[in-house]
């Protein structure tokens, strides 16, 4: 699942006619850089949420066979949080594990690294598996800490990237339709030590503002 609700008030004014999933970086818009990466990995199906412009995003993406994907879109009336979004979208997501990736990141991090969480959550007690990174500038006091791959509340914290695995049954609880955020749910599962997770050390970056928007476009062009 691609999370590509949000309203991207803080990159206002160019979400005021772009959905942020569809920002350019480095040429190519955020969100065909993640289906691009997904398809690679072997992800035949994705599911995507929207809310703000979201008919822009379908009719930017289709029916996804351009990618080599299949898309189906889950659409909310308004943008239901992340957890809320997800537990919308079971219906079609269906009762596997699966991966889930914030549209508004952009990393070199391996998407082979999701599908092979994926395929372990089937067969592990976790309930989710999330990819840390180092805290950026913006978020100097980050998330949660690991400890053996487990994600716990404390030690050294790191920032959750946008990027998972889930298992459905730990979104079973929010009613459809309804807003919710994501963290409390991990929190519960945290000290039940059913949340796994990894440090990835690559480029990572939160597309949160225009003025991070514009740094990294800059970075990636000196680079080519």
């Amino acid at each position: 699942m691609i999370l590509a609700a949000g309203r991207g008030e803080r990159m206002r004014p160019l979400t005021d006619i772009t959905p942020k999933a569809l920002l350019a970086v480095g040429g190519k818009p955020l969100i065909v850089r993640h289906l691009e990466k997904l398809a690679a990995a072997g992800f035949g199906q994705v599911v995507i949420n929207h809310a703000h412009l979201g008919g822009l995003i379908e009719h930017a993406l289709g029916d996804g066979s351009r990618f080599g994907i299949s898309i189906v879109y889950s659409h909310e009336c308004e943008a239901l949080e992340t957890a809320g979004g997800i537990a919308n979208a079971l219906p079609l997501l269906g009762d596997a594990p699966f991966a889930a990736v914030n549209a508004d990141v952009f990393s070199d991090y391996d998407y082979r690294q999701l599908a092979r969480a994926v395929r372990q959550l089937a067969a592990a007690q976790f309930l989710a598996h999330l990819v840390m990174v180092d805290n950026p500038e913006h978020h100097p006091a980050g998330d949660f800490a690991l400890h053996d791959e487990r994600v716990v509340l404390s030690g050294g914290k790191l920032t959750f990237s946008g990027l998972a695995a889930y298992r459905a049954e730990l979104f079973a609880g929010i009613a459809r339709g309804t807003k919710a955020k994501l963290a409390p749910l991990l929190v519960r599962q945290l000290g039940r030590g059913r949340v796994s997770g990894e440090h990835f050390r690559g480029r990572w970056c939160d597309i949160g503002t225009p003025e991070r928007l514009a740094m990294l476009n800059r970075e990636l062009a000196a680079a080519n």
